[in-house]
């Protein structure tokens, strides 16, 4: 059955064009420039609740028309950028900390950012541009959605570094890793050594340095 039938002509046109559900405002103006103003059926089709704006110039499908679940971090990724899942977020699609994350959490080359939106918090955190591209990688979340995520050694270095700071001792470290963030033994043993020695040498860092130390006794 065709699903456009009995809908709003502006809407069936995003609904039959848009690869996913992450859409931004060039591609819905060109999907809407048959009309005399897009401008104005963009804004009726917000008020109709069909589009719901996340940001200015990003919006999802409102709940009644999505045709698959929006992914949070194709989203965090168009917000605001350059910048890449990370810290906490990062850690929990991984499995390495138990506790449920809400807020989507990234690091950026630009200044710290956070933004409200209807989703949720999206939180951003500053890496210097040297640090930023080591250990990230580009994660396929659906056939149509991919976005750029840290691996899991860079999560958990950028959550070390910028949530805990610098570390006394090993024996602090390990206090913090396996008694605050309750990581697994188990998982360290999976981290790739070398990934951290190079996240190391653009972040020389005590966090990773005590990382690098932990990890390297499992090799």
């Amino acid at each position: 059955m065709d699903r456009s039938f009995g809908i709003d002509a502006g809407l069936a046109v995003l609904l039959d064009r848009a690869p996913s559900e992450e859409l931004d405002y060039g591609f819905v103006m060109d999907c809407l420039k048959a009309y005399k103003n897009p401008r104005v059926k963009l804004n009726h089709l917000l008020k109709i609740k069909a589009l719901i704006r996340v940001k200015k110039g990003i919006y999802i499908f409102g709940k009644n028309f999505a045709r698959r679940p929006f992914s949070s971090e194709v989203l965090a990724n168009k917000i605001y950028g350059p910048s890449c899942i990370s810290l906490e977020w990062a850690c929990q699609y991984y499995r390495l900390i138990p506790e449920k994350v809400t807020t989507v959490t990234s690091v950026t080359t630009q200044r710290s950012r956070q933004f409200q939106t209807p989703l949720g918090l999206f939180s951003y955190s500053h890496l210097p541009m040297s640090v930023f591209p080591v250990g990230v990688t580009l994660v396929q979340f659906s056939e149509v959605q991919q976005a750029l995520i840290a691996t899991k050694e860079k999560a958990l270095a950028d959550l070390l570094v910028l949530r805990r700071g610098g570390f006394s001792s090993k024996k602090h470290f390990r206090e913090i890793l396996f008694e605050d963030l309750r990581v697994e033994k188990e998982d360290l043993e999976k981290f790739d050594l070398q990934l951290l020695q190079e996240i190391h040498k653009t972040r020389p860092h005590s966090a990773v340095n005590y990382l690098i130390q932990v990890v390297g006794n499992y090799e």
